[in-house]
Parts: C-alpha cells; structure tokens; sequence
C-alpha cells in the first residue's frame, strides 16, 4: 500500500549557475552545427571557471564551423545570461576550444546508407515520465522549483528585479496526502544579488517570486522560507564554483521523482539516443497520460550501439491500473518508430533546437513555433486510443 502522507523535494538551479552556463554553451555548439548542416555529429563538453571557458569533445560537420565561430557563440552565450562582472565577463574571459573530429569507429556505427539502418550512437538506458499533478503533466515539486528561477530570471532580464545576479538555485517541498501534492512545507532560494543589497531586500523580493508561483494557501510558514541561508551571495557564477556540462541531469528531468538513465542531454546531437529517446520516451508518456489511460507513468527504453532497434520497451503504471503496462507497451512500436531515425523524423529534431533547453528543464516546456520543445505536444492521443 502507497503511503497516505509524505514529503518530496526537488530542486532547479538558474540559467547563470555554473554547470548550467557550460550546458548553455555546448548546446549553442550543437546548434551551430545542426544549422550549417542537419546531418553534422557533435559531442561537446565545456568547463567553465575564473574567466575561462574550456571546450572538448568531438564533431563532424562543415568546416565553416571553426574555432572563431565556436568562440563568438559561447561568448555570446555568457553574454545573454548576463555575466559582465570581475570574475566572469563575456569580453575578458580566456576561451580555448579543444573540438576534433568525431572517431571513425563510431561513425562506422551509426551512418547507414538507408537512414531507417541507422544505430544508435551509443549503448544505454532511457527514461520518460508524465502524471497528472499539474497542467504540464509533470511532478508538481519541479515545476514550481523551476517556475520561481523563471519569474525571477524574466525579471533580471528586463530590468524589474536590478539587485538579483544570474546565479540562482530553489528547492521546493511538497506535502502529499493521498498520493496528491497540497502545500508546500518549505521553500529554499539561494540567488546572487548585487554587493549592495541587504539580506531584507532580496528576502522581501523573494517571497514575492515565491508568492505569485505557488497555488493560493500553499505558502510555507515564515520561518520555512530559507532566502540565501549563508546570508551573502554577490560572487557567484563561475567565479565562485567550476561548471561542466551534463552535472544537473535530475534537474533537466524529473527532479527525482522518476528514475534517470544516467546520461545527459547537453551538447549532444539527437543520432545520441541519451537525448532523442529520453525526448521519444516523455512524449509517449504525456500523451499516454492525456489521453486518460492512466494518472500517471513510467516508460524505460533501452540500445544498442549501432543498432537501430530497441533492445526493450518497459512501461510500469499503478499495479490497479485499468489498462496494464503490457498492454501500453504493445501499442508504442505501432504509434511511433522508435529507431533512432525515426525518432529524430517524429520529432523534428535535426534541428538547431537546443540552446532553449539547457536551463529550466527539459520537459514541462511549451512547444514553440520555432521548433523547440516537439516532444511536449499531445498529438498522439487519437493514435494511442485507436491501437489500444
């Protein structure tokens, strides 16, 4: 038996902490590359700290992607974020670019002469989520950690909130009663502010964000909204702690509250099954979730590299669930190709889509005109129903 009360937390970190800067980076990387050429590979990494931003990995594509280009999108990148201070400046920092080519071994691998034939580009494991404890058929704790850095971020940006800096992080707690979030216990936000803000303003200007994102009655009790423990937060960014990319995979997903194949999203192209299927394996879950046939579930898919089928579908929904995870799991090859082409096809995802997810989550997000976010739509609702 489920337990009729319980606690869960998650957390979100801001566009301007320094794992989510490198993710930022390397996914403008791969932007660059799918833009001058649909069919390009990339797997870039990136390390930021004081005034540097190092990059590794390994691409393939046009050679009018080089090194200048490279350098003048993450520079640009930092910039957007907002980092003009001593520590981290987009014009001052020492940038070093350490990108070569994608190796033969792998490519042998993954290319085939019909696109259907295509392996996956690596070995591995896959997970998707949905459920309905909010309106973006995501767990209610994630969401609105990643809700208050949004509102807070949009504000930095246009000028409405001066004293807030780019680095920020926010963990929310939930009470459940009956398997359903009701309040929040408690609310952590730790946020860079400029050196002359007191601990009162960014307090007050806090709980504020705090405020308007969580349902009416769920706010904490005075003493439970933590606002910068430590009490001083001016140097932040990269300048207070190194960045990598791919270290905030829980906070891309599904903020612990579902199980998480281990490999990141950030930097990689979508032949990299870590990300096209972990996108494939979301969308078939939200659409399953919206289209009635269970309130909430959990979907693994897994492969090989170089093969283009999946080694395994699994789909785990409540024991009492009307409609069995087999079942599920029997129609998802027949609504939607799940090779790693076919994925790529389905979800238009040869495309330079991915500067936008590298902060504030993976899923969740509102498909966008230009392309982003295709795996959020609830487009296959009809398909499901009629193969059940």
């Amino acid at each position: 038996m489920s337990r009729q009360q319980y606690l869960f937390t998650s957390e979100s970190v801001s566009e301007g902490h320094p794992d989510k800067v490198c993710d930022r980076i390397s996914d403008a990387v791969v932007d660059l590359f799918l833009a001058a050429d649909p069919q390009s590979r990339a797997a870039v990494e990136t390390l930021t700290t004081t005034n540097r931003v190092v990059l590794a990995g390994e691409t393939r594509g046009p050679s009018s992607v080089n090194d200048e280009v490279i350098e003048q999108a993450a520079r640009e990148c930092v910039k957007q974020i907002g980092y003009e201070q001593e520590g981290f400046d987009w014009r001052e920092l020492d940038f070093q670019c350490y990108l070569h080519e994608q190796s033969s071994d792998i490519a042998q691998g993954v290319d085939a002469s019909d696109q259907k034939d295509e392996g996956a580009g690596d070995q591995g494991i896959m997970f998707g989520y949905a459920c309905t404890e909010t309106e973006d058929f995501m767990p209610a704790p994630i969401h609105y950690s990643h809700r208050i850095l949004q509102d807070m971020a949009s504000a930095r940006h246009s000028g409405a909130a001066p004293l807030l800096g780019p680095d920020a992080k926010s963990q929310v707690t939930l009470l459940y009663e009956n398997g359903v979030p009701v309040k929040a216990t408690s609310v952590v936000v730790s946020t860079q502010h400029t050196e002359n803000a007191s601990q009162e303003e960014i307090r007050e200007l806090v709980r504020g964000f705090v405020t308007d994102v969580l349902p009416e009655g769920w706010m904490p009790a005075e003493d439970e909204l933590y606002v910068n423990p430590t009490g001083r937060f001016v140097v932040g960014g990269p300048d207070g702690d190194a960045g990598l990319t791919g270290r905030k995979i829980i906070v891309d997903t599904y903020g612990g509250a579902a199980p998480h194949g281990g490999g990141a999203f950030s930097g990689k192209d979508p032949t990299k099954v870590d990300r096209s299927a972990a996108y494939a394996t979301r969308y078939l879950a939200k659409n399953i979730v919206a289209a009635g046939f269970a309130p909430w579930v959990d979907i693994q898919i897994s492969y090989a590299i170089g093969v283009a089928l999946p080694q395994s579908i699994y789909v785990n929904v409540d024991d009492k669930n009307p409609i069995a995870g087999d079942q599920i799991e029997a129609i998802l090859p027949k609504v939607m190709d799940l090779t790693p082409a076919g994925i790529r096809d389905h979800l238009k995802l040869d495309r330079p889509i991915y500067a936008k997810t590298a902060a504030y989550g993976h899923f969740g997000r509102e498909p966008g005109e230009d392309g982003t976010f295709t795996w959020e739509k609830t487009d296959l609702i009809d398909a499901l129903k009629a193969a059940l």
